[in-house]
């Protein structure tokens, strides 16, 4: 489902019209990024949870290379499945 398609299935859950359907959805992404970026978790109940998690730096080959490098320590979301979803899932 691509973003598109979301706001298409929102709109018409909601009885919004697609621009009013085009924010909400805008809204809570932006709502869930803001708060990651912030290092804080987001969690819906029945849904997920969303966080931050950090890497280490770690030894990588460079595959045009084939020389050891060192990939830096960053950060990743990540997205753990609620209950209720894989429930449904696994309907």
């Amino acid at each position: 489902m691509t973003k598109a398609e979301l706001i298409g299935v929102v709109a018409e859950k909601t009885d919004f019209t697609k621009k009013n359907a085009e924010a909400a959805v805008n809204a809570v992404v932006s709502a869930i990024t803001e708060t990651l970026a912030s290092g804080e978790k987001v969690s819906i109940v029945g849904f997920g949870t969303f966080e931050v998690r950090d890497r280490k730096e770690k030894q990588v080959i460079n595959p045009q290379t084939k020389q050891m490098m060192t990939a830096p320590a960053s950060k990743a979301p990540a997205f753990k499945a609620g209950q209720a979803l894989k429930n449904a899932v696994n309907k």
